[in-house]
């Protein structure tokens, strides 16, 4: 059975009130170095992944097989084609 407005409206301003009334506890605060360190590993896995995709693409365009690339990657020719030999959209 939906909730009556006025219900959905008292619940709110109760939120509201509890959310402008709150004061963290010191115990409650972290230290935000490890999510800035996880942020700046995913940055850099990016940028990787941008310099693996620019050295398949330099590769294939010497000819190289999709076999070697593979070997490179460390993984199947097939598998380096599938996840590599489509344009990529920025």
């Amino acid at each position: 059975m939906p909730r009556p407005i006025q219900e959905i409206l008292d619940h709110a301003d109760e939120l509201a009130k509890r959310f402008e009334d709150y004061e963290p506890r010191s115990e409650d605060k972290r230290d935000p170095s490890s999510l800035e360190q996880l942020r700046d590993a995913v940055l850099a896995r990016s940028e990787a992944e941008r310099s693996i995709r620019d050295a398949v693409a330099a590769a294939r365009s010497d000819g190289q097989s999709w076999a070697a690339i593979g070997t490179m990657l460390g993984t199947s020719g097939e598998a380096a084609r599938q996840r590599y030999g489509h344009p990529q959209t920025a």
